[in-house]
């Protein structure tokens, strides 16, 4: 599904990521790990095109995508949540979730599909209030629900349990694992919490300097891989 292969990219003269390759497969839940200021978020990016690759190459469902524009990468069928939300605060949480069809495949696709809100059955509640109003959580579940509304394939999520309450913590490791029970689409996963993470990832990449230092399965996640590449 989602191939990256010999990635590296960076900011201005700064190069951040170094030779990152690591794989996406169908219904899988990969978990990105790492320290802070490893690069993590920059990989979450250069995926999504946000920021543009200077080698190396992005691929997704045998579609070449190293240098296609943000806007084409979803509508290829990747979703992203990014670090901090990024909800449009002057609109409402009803309009914020309609932005997401514009990344749809499906043209003629023009309300709110069922399953995008479903799982967060509180946002439907609040449909006439700004998203600059909503707590921190409240917002978290609505950046998820924007990102399900375009029917992704993938989903891209960047810290999506940071700095919410814990209920909400709870709430979106349901939806997780819901969508990975559901099987019809994929998540590439940055996170901190190691419990969170271990409670719904299938496979797991440790970065370290802008490069995969680790990967393998739950069962290989150890006390001295987690103490040497994850302990502060």
């Amino acid at each position: 599904m989602l191939a990256v292969q010999q990635l590296e990219a960076g900011y201005g003269e700064s190069v951040i990521l170094r030779n990152v390759t690591l794989r996406v497969e169908p219904g899988q839940v990969v978990c990105l790990l790492g320290r802070n200021g490893v690069g993590k978020t920059t990989l979450m990016k250069s995926i999504m095109g946000l920021l543009k690759a200077r080698k190396g190459t992005v691929a997704y469902n045998g579609r070449e995508l190293t240098k296609a524009a943000p806007g084409r990468r979803a509508k290829s069928g990747i979703g992203y949540v990014p670090q901090g939300r990024e909800i449009f605060g002057q609109l409402t949480v009803y309009e914020n979730i309609l932005v997401g069809l514009e990344a749809s495949r499906d043209n003629k696709l023009q309300s709110i599909p069922e399953e995008a809100i479903a799982k967060f059955p509180v946002l439907p509640t609040m449909y006439t209030r700004r998203g600059g109003d909503l707590s921190g959580g409240q917002q978290q579940q609505l950046a998820f629900a924007r990102a399900l509304a375009s029917k992704p394939d993938l989903l891209l999520l960047d810290e999506p349990c940071e700095g919410i309450q814990p209920s909400i913590v709870d709430d979106i490791r349901d939806v997780i694992r819901s969508i990975k029970a559901d099987g019809k689409t994929s998540i590439l996963l940055v996170e901190q919490s190691l419990d969170f993470v271990k409670s719904v990832g299938d496979y797991f990449y440790v970065l370290e300097k802008g490069a995969i230092a680790w990967e393998g399965g739950l069962e290989a996640l150890s006390d001295e891989v987690i103490k040497k590449y994850l302990t502060v």
